[in-house]
């Protein structure tokens, strides 16, 4: 299978693992041009840890939907203002 998953990745049209990795979110959310969508697809038809990958996100995103909400959930109206502060200055303080 090796062999022939490199031969694979040598094709003009073939996405490598790191592409698709890097397109990922955009085809979950349908965001990809026809052309890029069977480009994806034909690479998940023969790598293996690809499909499994795109499994695991897909468990992970609905594991933190049930968790967490909807992303557009409004946050609860009860939030310490202290709690809110303190988590934007750490945010701050850990981008520069």
């Amino acid at each position: 299978m090796r062999k022939i998953k490199a031969a694979m990745a040598k094709m003009p049209m073939m996405l490598t693992c790191g592409e698709v990795e890097a397109v990922l979110l955009d085809y979950i959310e349908g965001r990809l041009s026809g052309y890029a969508r069977f480009k994806f697809e034909l690479h998940l038809k023969v790598c293996r840890e690809c499909r499994d990958y795109l499994a695991a996100y897909r468990q992970a995103a609905a594991l933190g939907a049930e968790v967490l909400g909807a992303p557009d959930d409004p946050a609860p109206g009860d939030i310490p203002e202290e709690l809110v502060t303190a988590i934007l200055a750490a945010r701050d303080a850990e981008n520069r």
